[in-house]
């Protein structure tokens, strides 16, 4: 298991610990089932960052300890310097956001967000809220019943009512997860834009892969009640560790190669009837003369050439020739799905700005990009880890 103790995001840990999230061989059974192995994590303070995956991976049970509402079963919870692990729910200062939205519907949008200060005795409320109801951009709202707003308007109440106690850490767990497509991409925006100003620590639990590459700074892709890898989403999507995280983030093209030799800083590989150059710091597994490698390109990476025209693809490039099976108008690109030697089902993506007329299903094609867009994965793992799961991002 990965353990970030630096902070991805570049912002630095004090000297006293700040007030970062800090998991420490924490896990959970069930019995005999294991729902989060024992792991260390680290969420930097003032951060956004996502715990990702499937349903069944460990990644609300992660966060529910995190939150007191559920018991480890080994391990510790810390924010900033003060061990939390025995203090109920309440006496933590988090705050939960959770997928329903469970708004007090006999109550206006002001008093939903005053509730929490009010419990606490708080005398003076109306500046606070009215603060609070500008920062979600619903001041205009204040008089109104939760079922007189939308469901991303209702989302944003529950976020103003979990900020407004002032908490270290902000818990979402699936929040956006009732929201149509739409609505879901612009709350993605408006929960950014929150936390920036905000400034406090976002632990935000998805199984959308775009939701958390579009807001977190960092994300720990979870299979398995493991964290299958940690990164920020770029890193994530360029530099895949394991066949489940390059398959889970967005689709990968998966060849079975043989190292054939090195070259500087390039490892050449044979792959069906041709050579493939794969640079040695884009692979995570051996490279060994004669062993296997698993070599990786993203669908938008490859340029798709009519075979007519391969004399005049630029030298360097590897290259796989195909017939195409398939295609798929998607609005800003069309999908190829090509049948090679090298792969049953090569895809590619294709910019709709000037269409090939020539590229359709029973042509033949060759398929080529720059070789540093090539990563090498382990050849043992198993080559559909996570396809199931995953999803074009």
């Amino acid at each position: 298991m990965t353990s970030d103790k630096t902070g991805k995001t570049g912002k630095k840990r004090t000297a006293e610990g700040g007030g970062d999230v800090r998991l420490s061989g924490i896990g959970k059974t069930y019995g005999s089932f294991t729902a989060v192995h024992p792991l260390d994590l680290t969420v930097p303070e003032g951060s956004f960052f996502a715990l990702l995956g499937a349903s069944g991976c460990g990644k609300t049970t992660t966060l529910r300890m995190i939150a007191g509402l559920e018991e480890p079963s080994c391990g510790s919870v810390w924010l900033g310097d003060h061990d939390v692990t025995n203090l109920p729910p309440y006496k933590r200062p988090v705050n939960t956001v959770f997928q329903s939205y469970a708004l007090f519907p006999h109550l206006d949008i002001f008093e939903n967000v005053a509730f929490g200060l009010r419990r606490r005795g708080v005398k003076s409320v109306k500046k606070q809220v009215e603060d609070m109801l500008e920062l979600v951009q619903l001041g205009e709202q204040a008089r109104k019943k939760p079922h007189q707003l939308s469901g991303g308007q209702q989302q944003r109440v529950a976020v103003a009512r979990a900020l407004i106690n002032h908490p270290k850490v902000l818990l979402l767990d699936e929040p956006l997860g009732a929201l149509d497509l739409k609505l879901r991409r612009q709350m993605q925006l408006e929960l950014k834009r929150i936390q920036t100003e905000v400034g406090i620590t976002f632990i935000h639990v998805t199984h959308d892969q775009e939701e958390a590459m579009t807001m977190a700074d960092t994300v720990a892709v979870m299979n398995g009640g493991r964290v299958e890898q940690l990164g920020s989403p770029t890193d994530l999507y360029e530099n895949p560790r394991t066949t489940f995280v390059a398959n889970f983030l967005g689709t990968s093209n998966l060849i079975e190669a043989e190292v054939d030799s090195k070259s500087g800083g390039d490892i050449v590989l044979k792959g069906g009837d041709g050579k493939l150059v794969l640079p040695e710091a884009r692979c995570s597994a051996p490279a060994t003369t004669g062993g296997k490698v698993l070599v990786g390109v993203r669908p938008e990476k490859i340029t798709l050439t009519h075979a007519d025209d391969a004399g005049e693809i630029p030298v360097g490039r590897n290259r796989i020739t195909g017939k195409i099976a398939a295609t798929s108008f998607i609005g800003v690109s069309t999908q190829y799905v090509i049948d090679s030697s090298v792969c049953p089902e090569f895809e590619v993506y294709v910019q709709n700005i000037d269409r090939d007329t020539r590229l359709v299903p029973g042509a033949d094609v060759v398929l080529h990009w720059n070789p540093a867009h090539t990563f090498g994965l382990d050849a043992a793992q198993d080559i559909d880890a996570g396809v199931d799961e995953g999803a074009a991002v």
